[in-house]
C-alpha cells in the first residue's frame, strides 16, 4: 500500500511539475529575450598587458571603447567615448596602430555583401584626444602603416593611401570599376569563399603595399530585382562566377611609396589561378602569397622579391582532393613559420625554417588543430585550440615548440576558446556547453587556473531554468553500413519511453562543418526545445564528409556531393526507426543553404523514410553555385557533369511522396533564387504537389524586423500540420 501512495504522489508531483513548467515561444526566441551576454569586439592589446571592449553605456546611449587590465580585469580608462564629439554617432568598429597610438573608427557603416562594408572612418589619436575624419566619403579596409604615419583604403574599387602629416590622398591606382576592375579589395566569389576583403598588405618598412587586382570584365553577371525600393523595381547587377565559369584575372603587384611606381610581379607560369592569401614577412622585402590552381588541389606558398618581384616557392602542399587554405601562417623573429596542415591526415602545427625546410611536426595524433593561438618567443611555447579532448569539444592547449610540454590549459568539457595577453602570462577563456551558457573567465596561462570570472549568463540560466527546458543528449550513430557518425537527439521533459514520438532531423552536412558540437547555440537549439516541449525528438546527425573527424572523414565525398552525406541521413533515420519510442512514419528533417540541398534531396530519395522536409534557401543543384566552393569539392561540370546531375534534387524529383516546404529570399546574393525557381519548375512539370514561400528583397540570412519571427512560425506550423 505504501508503494501505491508513493507512487501514486510522484505521478501527482510529475503532472504538476509538467504544468507548471514555461512553455517557450517564438516571439520570446526571435526579440532576444535569451540573447546571452557576451564581450564585443574583445582586443588583445600587443604593447601593454591590456585588452579593449566595445561597450556600449545604456544611460548616455554611447559607445565606448574601454581599456581593461589583464592581471586585474580593472577598467583602466575609457579610450573613445562617442558622446564627446558631435560627428561620432556611434562605434561599429575600430582598428588599432601598430604602436596603439591611434585609433581608425567606423561608423554609419553600410553592408555589401557578407563580409564586406563601406563605412565613415575618423582618425583617433589617443594621447590628443582629436579626432580626424579620413576621408568625406565612405571607404573600404583602411588600414595604418606600421610606422602610423600613414592610412591605405580602398574607395570605389582604387586603392589611395592617405598621409596622416601633409594631410593629403594620394591615388595609387586608377582602374577601378565597378563590374570590371577591383584594386585591393576582394571580388564576390573570393570574399565568400577565401573569407577575406582586404586584398592589399603593409610591409613593415611601411614604404611598400603589396595587393591584389581583380579583372572581372570576362565573368558572366547575375542580376536580382528588388521589389520594396520604390515604384518599379530595381536592379543588383554584380559578377558571380558560377561552376565551370570564368573568374576574375587575378595579378599581384607591389607599389613602392618612395619611388610612386607600381610593379607587377610576374605569375606566368600558372595558369586559372588563386591568389588566396598575402602577407608580408618579418623581413620588409620578402612578401608571401598562398597561391592555389583552379582545382585547389595544389598550393604553393610563394616568397616574392619586394625590389626585384623574383619569386620563388618556399613549400608545396597537394592534396588528392584540395587544399585548405591556411590563416595560421605566423613568421617568427627569424623569419621562420608556422604552418597548419592536414598532409599526415589531420590538421596539424608544423615549423618551417625561413627557407621553407620543414624543421618540425609540432603536433601529431588522430585529432585536429582547430585554432592557432600564438607563439611566446620568450618561453618558447605554441598555443592552440584543438578537439584532442572528443570531436565535439573543444580545448585549449600549450606545446613547445619542439613538440614536447604538451599541457591542457581548458579544464571544463565543452567548446573552450582563449584570447592570450601579449605576455601570454593570462588569457581569457570563453566557455560554453549544451548546458552551459556562455562564461569568460581570466585564467593564468602556466598553470591554467581561473582566477576570476569576468562576465557570465547565471541570469539567462536562471531565466531559463523556469522553462524546465530538456536537454541535448550526445551520443554516437552507428548505421548499418557500419558509419559511426556523431549525433545528438533533444527528447521531451516528459519523455515516456512506451509512447511513440515523431522524429524531426537537423542537419547542414556540408564539407568540413559541424552541428553535433558540445556548444551553447542560441536560437536555434531554443527552437528545438520548444518543439520538445510540444511533443517532437528532434535529432542532429553529422553525415560523412563532416569535420574534426580527419581528411579521409571529410574529403569522402569528393566529386560527389549529396551522394554519401543524403546516404548517411536516410541511414540515421532508419536507425531512428528502430527505436521503440520513435514512430517510424513520423520522421522530417530540415536545413538550410548546403542543408537545404539535404533536405531536398532526402524527402526525394528517401521517400520511404521521410515523411516532412522543409528547405531553406537550397542549392539544388551545384551547376547555379559558384566556382571556388564547387569547383573545391566537385572540379568543373564539363569535368563532371555525373556529379554535379546525379546528386541534384532536381534529378529525384519525380519520388516525391511526403509534404515538403520550400523557401527562400528574393536577394540572396550567395545561394540565388534560380535554384529554387528551377526546382519549383521541375516539380510542377513532374505533378507534385509541394509548399512554398518567397522572402522579397531577403537575402541568404532572410532576416529583417519580424520575418524571423514570421518565418519560424510558419515552419512551426508546417511541422505541427505535416509532421
Amino acid at each position: 500500500m505504501k508503494n501505491k501512495i508513493t507512487s501514486v504522489f510522484i505521478l501527482l508531483f510529475a503532472s504538476f511539475s509538467m504544468l507548471a513548467q514555461k512553455q517557450l515561444t517564438l516571439e520570446e526566441i526571435w526579440t532576444g529575450a535569451f540573447r546571452a551576454q557576451g564581450m564585443t569586439a574583445l582586443e588583445a592589446m600587443k604593447n601593454t598587458n591590456q585588452y579593449t571592449v566595445l561597450d556600449f553605456d545604456r544611460a548616455s546611449k554611447s559607445s565606448q571603447i574601454n581599456l581593461y587590465d589583464f592581471a586585474t580585469l580593472n577598467k583602466v580608462a575609457t579610450l573613445l567615448d562617442s558622446k564627446d564629439f558631435k560627428q561620432l554617432e556611434g562605434i561599429d568598429s575600430y582598428i588599432f596602430s601598430k604602436d596603439e597610438k591611434k585609433l581608425l573608427v567606423a561608423n554609419n557603416s553600410d553592408q555589401i555583401f557578407r563580409h564586406s562594408f563601406v563605412a565613415d572612418y575618423f582618425i583617433y589619436d589617443i594621447a590628443t584626444k582629436s579626432l580626424t575624419k579620413l576621408a568625406e566619403y565612405k571607404v573600404q579596409e583602411p588600414t595604418f602603416s606600421p610606422d602610423g604615419s600613414k592610412v591605405a583604403y580602398v574607395y570605389q574599387n582604387n586603392l589611395y593611401v592617405y598621409d596622416l602629416a601633409s594631410k593629403k590622398h594620394a591615388q595609387i591606382t586608377t582602374d577601378g570599376k565597378k563590374n570590371s576592375i577591383i584594386n585591393g579589395v576582394t571580388d564576390w566569389v573570393y570574399e565568400e569563399e577565401f573569407s577575406f576583403v582586404k586584398a592589399y598588405d603593409w610591409n613593415l618598412g611601411s614604404d611598400k603595399i603589396a595587393f591584389i587586382r581583380f579583372d572581372e570584365t570576362d565573368v558572366p553577371q547575375f542580376s536580382m530585382d528588388l521589389y520594396n525600393q520604390g515604384l518599379y523595381p530595381t536592379q543588383d547587377v554584380f559578377k558571380y562566377p558560377k561552376a565551370g565559369e570564368k573568374n576574375a584575372l587575378v595579378s599581384l603587384h607591389i607599389y613602392d611609396s618612395k619611388t610612386g611606381s607600381t610593379q607587377k610581379i610576374n605569375l606566368d607560369k600558372y595558369n586559372d589561378f588563386y591568389i588566396a592569401r598575402l602577407k608580408w614577412t618579418n623581413d620588409a622585402n620578402v612578401l608571401s602569397a598562398q597561391v592555389l590552381n583552379r582545382h585547389q588541389d595544389n598550393l604553393d606558398l610563394l616568397f616574392v622579391d619586394g625590389n626585384s618581384g623574383a619569386t620563388k616557392v618556399a613549400l608545396n602542399e597537394k592534396d588528392k582532393a584540395y587544399v585548405d587554405v591556411t590563416d595560421n601562417l605566423t613568421f617568427l623573429k627569424d623569419n621562420s613559420f608556422i604552418w597548419t596542415s592536414e598532409k599526415d591526415g589531420f590538421n596539424h602545427i608544423y615549423h618551417y625554417d625561413k627557407a621553407g625546410k620543414l624543421k618540425k611536426q609540432v603536433t601529431k595524433g588522430a585529432w585536429e588543430v582547430t585554432n592557432y593561438y600564438g607563439f611566446d618567443e620568450k618561453n618558447g611555447m605554441i598555443y592552440y585550440q584543438s578537439v584532442e579532448n572528443g570531436s565535439i569539444n573543444r580545448d585549449v592547449y600549450a606545446i613547445k615548440l619542439d613538440g614536447s610540454g604538451k599541457k591542457r590549459l581548458s579544464t571544463q568539457t565543452g567548446t573552450n576558446a582563449a584570447t592570450f595577453s601579449p605576455n601570454f602570462q593570462y588569457f581569457i577563456n570563453s566557455f560554453s556547453s549544451a548546458k552551459n551558457a556562455p562564461k569568460y573567465t581570466l585564467n593564468e596561462t602556466k598553470s591554467g587556473k581561473e582566477i576570476k570570472v569576468i562576465a557570465s549568463n547565471e541570469k539567462l540560466e536562471e531565466k531559463l531554468a523556469a522553462y524546465n527546458l530538456p536537454s541535448k543528449e550526445f551520443f554516437e550513430l552507428t548505421t548499418e553500413k557500419g558509419h559511426k557518425l556523431n549525433a545528438w537527439m533533444i527528447k521531451p521533459k516528459d519523455f515516456d519511453p512506451n509512447k511513440k514520438y515523431p522524429v524531426f532531423m537537423y542537419q547542414y552536412s556540408g564539407p568540413g562543418s559541424q552541428q553535433v558540437d558540445n556548444g551553447w547555440n542560441g536560437t536555434d537549439d531554443y527552437w528545438f526545445m520548444m518543439l520538445a516541449q510540444q511533443g517532437y525528438i528532434v535529432a542532429c546527425v553529422d553525415g560523412r564528409g563532416t569535420g574534426f573527424k580527419g581528411a579521409e572523414f571529410k574529403k569522402c565525398t569528393q566529386k560527389e556531393l549529396g551522394r554519401y552525406e543524403v546516404e548517411d541521413q536516410i541511414d540515421a533515420a532508419k536507425v531512428f526507426g528502430t527505436y521503440s519510442y520513435v514512430d517510424k512514419s513520423r520522421i522530417g528533417i530540415f536545413g538550410w543553404s548546403f542543408g537545404g540541398f539535404m533536405a531536398s534531396n532526402c524527402i526525394f530519395q528517401g521517400a520511404d523514410v521521410f515523411k516532412t522536409a522543409i528547405a531553406v534557401a537550397p542549392v539544388t543543384s551545384w551547376r547555379y553555385y559558384d566556382s571556388i566552393y564547387t569547383e573545391r569539392y566537385m572540379q568543373t561540370p564539363q569535368e563532371n557533369a555525373s556529379g554535379y546531375d546525379n546528386n541534384s534534387p532536381i534529378t529525384h524529383v519525380g519520388k516525391l511522396k511526403g509534404n515538403f516546404l520550400l523557401i527562400h529570399g528574393t536577394a540572396d546574393d550567395n545561394v540565388h533564387v534560380q535554384n529554387t525557381m528551377k526546382m519549383v519548375e521541375a516539380l510542377v512539370q513532374a505533378n507534385k504537389q509541394f509548399d512554398w514561400a518567397i522572402y522579397p528583397d531577403k537575402n541568404h540570412g532572410i532576416f529583417g524586423g519580424k520575418t524571423r519571427l514570421q518565418l519560424y512560425t510558419k515552419m512551426t506550423n508546417f511541422i505541427k500540420e505535416k509532421l
